[in-house]
């Protein structure tokens, strides 16, 4: 039985890895016993709010017993948004899947067929928001999405209103021939649009905070003072149900996204206000997990998984708050392309009587390498017709390989090359080169705080040509870019990453834009309810603790 149960978006990424592990033929490995798998992904977790990567303000102690118990990767590399997408497979195995955190839509036509719903592409079972976590699902946080929602419909109201109008005034002067169907279609066109926009006051968190299990919405919108104890019930229901056979459960954690969804047991008791009760929760709930796996007897058939899908988001302030994680003595964060606080994540994987307690390996390693890992561990085999960026972990981890097999790594911001990481490996020496870098605002801070988020291209980027070169076993920081003048290697590392980005673009195949313009305008057609639209509501959890009384 494979099995996720989550909350919401992991950037578009970590959903597919993990759906791709379901679609090749399995048999039973031939040198290890088959594991139970449990993947834990924390969202936007810096990697500078874990004990066991030397935070000692932050009480996370099942976080760093597993750790302690396993093997921690200290440099493991969030996955490129580009990549993973333009040369996956969805691959279905012969267990059953429950998945969570999904983010990759649910619907094409129309508001029923869940063509891109997780049972669509691998996966038996799901709990979890279809939809991304946003400040407006919390109703005493200040909405973020309600007014560049609204702002958005309006101005679509007025061009199709303006339209209208020329349209009409064009057939009563006689300066265009439309027929009057035409336009009377026009202005009922017009008038569902001044509707929308109207009823989208107040309906944002009814339409996108939404629970579903399998193919049904349990909660709209969600009730967040239960969310974290029903994914965590879930969860353990789920390895009890299961001990007997074959599993793998995808835990992915609302924490620590925004609006850091806390129960009141955890208010307060940390020393990084709202952000650091909610990462004290989130350790809490790992431990929770790791307990029910040891009650059923399974420690020792379990390999565990803990990483976070990208660093901390530094812009994300309220009030003079810091809602966003920290990236420890690492530059940038979230969406900040290639700097290194943005996608150097936590990694730990614990494996008893396999995987040697207590190792840190300090090799370049990607979140892109979970699938052809536990593909290798379920018996199954990656495709052999395209390029895999993932590489198989096991030999790593046990200590059977010196070196990572990653020689390069591409980091991209949206489907913009920001920099490339070089594995020399007969030195160890960890040469990055970044292409193009956010213009960080106000000038001289650390982060895009002006705009709340970083851009990928155009006026917010900076390009560099040669492109600026670090030597992070030397500098992790980034914090003193070489040049020909300090470094003897300069042009040699930069022509070498150079041809691997040539041969790196060759190995790219095309694919429809997931974040086109057609597909982020929201369609109203389309939305996932739970009664009649607009009016969407529904307590499903609630009705079925009233039945149980």
């Amino acid at each position: 039985m494979i099995w996720q149960v989550t909350s919401p978006w992991s950037p578009l990424v970590a959903p597919l890895i993990f759906a791709l592990l379901l679609q090749a033929p399995f048999s039973h490995p031939s040198t290890i016993t088959q594991p139970n798998f449990v993947l834990l992904l924390a969202d936007d977790l810096g990697i500078g709010d874990v004990g066991c990567y030397g935070n000692d303000t932050i009480r996370t102690p099942n976080i760093d017993g597993l750790a302690k118990e396993g093997v921690k990767l200290t440099q493991h590399i969030a996955a490129a948004p580009l990549c993973t997408p333009s040369r996956a497979a969805f691959l279905t195995g012969r267990y059953p899947l429950r998945s969570g955190k999904w983010h990759q839509g649910v619907n094409c036509e129309s508001r029923n067929d869940h063509c891109h719903h997780p049972l669509k592409h691998g996966f038996d079972y799901f709990y979890g928001m279809p939809f991304t976590l946003i400040s407006d699902c919390q109703t005493t946080e200040t909405p973020e999405m309600d007014r560049a929602f609204r702002r958005k419909l309006w101005i679509s109201t007025q061009m199709i209103g303006l339209i209208t109008l020329t349209a009409v005034l064009g057939r009563l002067t006689g300066l265009i021939s439309v027929h009057w169907r035409t336009l009377t279609c026009l202005a009922v066109f017009s008038l569902l649009f001044f509707i929308s926009w109207f009823s989208s006051y107040g309906f944002v968190r009814y339409w996108n905070c939404i629970m579903m299990r399998n193919h049904g919405i349990t909660e709209q919108p969600m009730v967040t003072d239960r969310t974290t104890s029903l994914i965590l019930r879930e969860s353990i229901s789920f390895i009890e149900r299961n001990k007997h056979k074959p599993f793998l459960l995808f835990l992915s954690f609302l924490h620590s996204h925004t609006p850091l969804l806390t129960t009141e047991k955890f208010l307060g008791r940390s020393r990084h206000g709202l952000y650091g009760d909610n990462v004290e929760e989130m350790d809490w709930m790992v431990g929770q997990v790791l307990d029910a796996i040891d009650k059923e007897g399974l420690r020792e058939t379990t390999l565990v998984y803990f990483a976070s899908d990208h660093g901390g988001w530094l812009e994300r302030q309220e009030g003079g708050r810091q809602l966003g994680g920290w990236n420890g003595i690492y530059k940038g964060g979230k969406a900040m392309g290639g700097w290194e606080g943005g996608i150097r994540v936590p990694g730990i994987f614990r494996w008893p009587g396999v995987l040697p307690a207590g190792t840190v390996i300090d090799e370049p390693t990607s979140l892109m390498d979970i699938y052809p890992t536990v593909v290798h561990l379920a018996g199954g085999e990656v495709p052999q017709d395209r390029v895999m960026d993932g590489r198989d972990l096991l030999p790593l981890l046990r200590g059977a390989a010196a070196h990572s097999e990653h020689e390069f790594l591409f980091h991209y911001c949206g489907v913009h090359l920001h920099a490339v990481r070089w594995h020399q490996k007969d030195t160890g020496a960890v040469w990055k080169a970044h292409y193009m870098t956010p213009i960080f605002s106000p000038p001289g801070a650390g982060a895009c705080y002006d705009r709340g988020v970083c851009q990928c291209f155009g006026e917010g980027v900076a390009h560099h040509e040669p492109p600026l070169l670090f030597e992070l076993s030397q500098d992790p920081s980034e914090a003193k870019p070489l040049s020909a003048d300090t470094e003897p290697f300069f042009d040699t590392v930069i022509r070498k990453i150079g041809r691997a980005v040539e041969e790196h673009r060759r190995t790219l195949t095309p694919v429809p834009e997931q974040l086109s313009v057609s597909n982020v305008v929201w369609k109203p057609w389309l939305q996932p309810c739970c009664g009649t639209f607009p009016f969407c509501w529904c307590d499903k959890e609630g009705d079925n603790k009233l039945a149980d009384l």
